[in-house]
Parts: structure tokens; C-alpha cells; sequence
């Protein structure tokens, strides 16, 4: 006999429009949004053999503006029990995601070559792709 999983029902039922979940999602779509003009942007510096410039680190400052917002959004979430299936391993991503865009930051003040325009591009596209698998984890999938 196969055990039976059983869902938590308030995670299963479809959220109303309005909710969290769907600002969830709106600042998933920002995020990625904005790491892909960045790295385009970093892309282009790259393309041109130039460092990053401090407007660049800037652009990387606000992306992690709007990740500590889908953090917090993330925790109110949760706290009503309409969080994410596995905790932990959301926890883990939004904490990666957090933390990529600062150092690579780090790294580009430091490298004053084109390859800190390199490091910058990286860590943007990581932070889009972070931030998919974050909705993966989020939905359950």
C-alpha cells in the first residue's frame, strides 16, 4: 500500500486576488526583472572591457531592496501558515539569494578590471534563477 500525502489545506486552496501570494509573485517578477537589466547592463560594460561602476552597484542595491521586501512578505506568510511547502530549503535559497548580489558587490569594488563587469553579470542572472527556483519551492513543485 502507498501512503497518502496529505497537503496543508490552505496552501492548496487558490489564494484570493490580492493576497500575499500574488505580491509573492509581483516582487519574484521584480526581481528577476531587474537582475536581467542589470546583467544586461553589466553584459554591456563587459562587451566595452570596463569596470563596474558605482551606479551598477547601486542597481544591485536595489535589487536587494526588494528582496528583504519578499523576505518579509515571506515571513508574514508563513506565519499565517500559507508559507512554502519545505521551509527549510526555501530558507536556504532565500538566504543564497540574499547574500549573492552583496558580495559579488564586494568583489567588483575590488577588481577594478572588466572582470569585475563579469562577476556582476553572474551574480544577477544567479539571483534571476534563484529567485524561479523560489517560486518552484513556493508552489510546491
Amino acid at each position: 500500500m502507498e501512503a497518502q500525502v496529505t497537503r496543508d489545506p490552505i496552501a492548496a486552496t487558490p489564494a484570493p486576488p490580492g493576497s500575499l501570494r500574488d505580491v509573492i509573485l509581483a516582487l519574484l517578477l521584480l526581481v528577476v526583472a531587474l537582475c536581467v537589466v542589470l546583467a544586461g547592463w553589466a553584459g554591456w560594460f563587459v562587451a566595452r572591457d570596463r569596470a563596474v561602476i558605482l551606479n551598477q552597484l547601486w542597481g544591485g542595491a536595489v535589487v536587494e531592496g526588494v528582496v528583504l521586501v519578499q523576505g518579509v512578505v515571506a515571513i508574514v506568510l508563513g506565519a499565517t501558515g500559507a508559507g512554502a511547502d519545505d521551509p527549510l530549503l526555501f530558507w536556504g535559497y532565500y538566504a543564497t539569494t540574499l547574500v549573492i548580489l552583496p558580495i559579488a558587490a564586494a568583489w567588483a569594488f575590488a577588481e577594478r578590471t572588466k572582470w569585475s563587469s563579469v562577476v556582476l553579470l553572474v551574480a544577477s542572472l544567479t539571483v534571476a534563477f534563484l529567485e524561479w527556483r523560489l517560486w518552484q519551492i513556493w508552489m510546491g513543485a
